[in-house]
């Protein structure tokens, strides 16, 4: 059996979670929430995606406050009426699907809020244009055109800490498996760690231990609140000379074994215009392997991993533990049964769908349970 058909175990305080293969489809935000509520939109793309073979599916950043949004189209779980949409629209899209782990990536966009969705630009959202005054570490803006967003003070460091708290209590609620928290990508946490967004001259910016300071008090406060599995998105670096990079990353990663963190999931990037990344295939499994060899936890490797032998690959020679595919289950949903057949494994799968396989892929698909949840 190949390593990406073998089974991993994720610990958590209340047991862990057993999945059946190393594949995870990761976070991909869809702009198609109204009022941050799902919608049939995510029925479909999530019943699609759990029925994908991956052992593990990621909810998209899902907003903790309605100001975290990165657009005014993003999901969201700040009250009751967003988590019933998000639960119903959930528990339908699993009775359709073989049983499959659900992450959430719970989620605050910080200066990069109040955006218009990749489509139309993705900027800046005027207050009298469906936008809203977004806040940050610093008042220092994400474009130089851009107005700087609010500096945060004692009353918005509360606020966002206590709705991540009562965020993964409705997540919970709601029978999610693991919670990832979202440090990456420039957005809020990943704004405090950064020297580039966070130049503040308090208790949380300046030294690597006072930028550090919040997004830890953040991860502790999730940890106190959810017993699953509870893990985080981390930007290893800015791509820029001066801003964060891994070394500073893999203090971050050892802080946050210490505050029990489960996995890391390694993307980078997202804070700055003035980045530069050699975009390659695997280029951020680098990233991944110093995390892993840094704080010894599992790690999921993301980023241009296209073919079933490169992931095989990432995982013989020990850079990560788990890989992750977002605009790759886009493009082509069933991947990981094509990668079941290029590489001898098996993936569960509804019933309905077996007889599509030509004949020489039929061992692929398992036996299975369907509705389990």
């Amino acid at each position: 059996m190949s390593l990406l058909f073998s089974p991993f175990h994720l610990p958590s305080p209340r047991g862990g979670l057993p999945l059946a293969n190393r594949i995870t489809v990761a976070p991909m935000c869809q702009y198609a929430a109204a009022d941050g509520c799902a919608t049939d939109w995510h029925l479909m793309h999530w019943g699609n995606l759990l029925n994908s073979g991956a052992a593990m599916f990621t909810i998209e950043a899902t907003a903790v406050l309605p100001e975290g949004r990165i657009t005014p189209e993003c999901l969201g779980l700040w009250d009751a009426t967003t988590e019933a949409a998000l639960a119903d629209t959930l528990r339908r899209a699993r009775t359709l699907a073989p049983p499959v782990a659900v992450c959430i990536q719970l989620a605050h966009a910080g200066r990069k809020a109040s955006s218009d969705v990749p489509w139309r630009g993705g900027q800046l959202l005027a207050t009298d244009a469906r936008g809203w005054l977004p806040y940050g570490p610093s008042a220092l803006p994400q474009l130089p055109a851009e107005a700087p967003p609010v500096e945060m003070d004692a009353a918005h460091l509360l606020r966002v800490r206590e709705a991540f708290v009562a965020a993964a209590h409705r997540a919970d609620a709601m029978g999610v498996d693991a919670i990832e928290i979202h440090s990456a990508h420039g957005y809020l946490l990943h704004e405090f760690l950064s020297p580039i967004a966070n130049q503040r001259s308090d208790a949380y910016g300046g030294s690597l231990d006072n930028r550090m300071r919040f997004p830890l008090e953040v991860f502790a406060a999730v940890r106190a609140a959810f017993r699953g599995v509870l893990g985080i998105r981390i930007s290893g670096t800015d791509w820029v000379d001066g801003g964060w990079d891994i070394a500073q990353c893999a203090v971050f990663g050892q802080r946050l074994k210490e505050l029990g963190c489960d996995f890391i999931h390694m993307s980078s990037g997202g804070v700055s215009p003035q980045q530069k990344i050699p975009l390659a295939p695997g280029y951020q499994v680098p990233l991944a392997r110093s995390m892993r060899q840094a704080t010894d936890l599992p790690t999921i490797a993301v980023g241009l991993i296209t073919e079933p032998a490169q992931a095989e690959a990432i995982l013989q020679a020990g850079d990560a533990d788990l890989v992750a595919l977002a605009r790759g289950f886009l493009y082509n949903p069933r991947w990981a049964w094509q990668a079941a057949v290029e590489l001898g494994g098996q993936v569960q799968a509804n019933p309905a769908y077996w007889r599509c396989l030509p004949r020489q892929g039929q061992q692929a698909f398992g036996s299975v349970t369907i509705g389990g949840r």
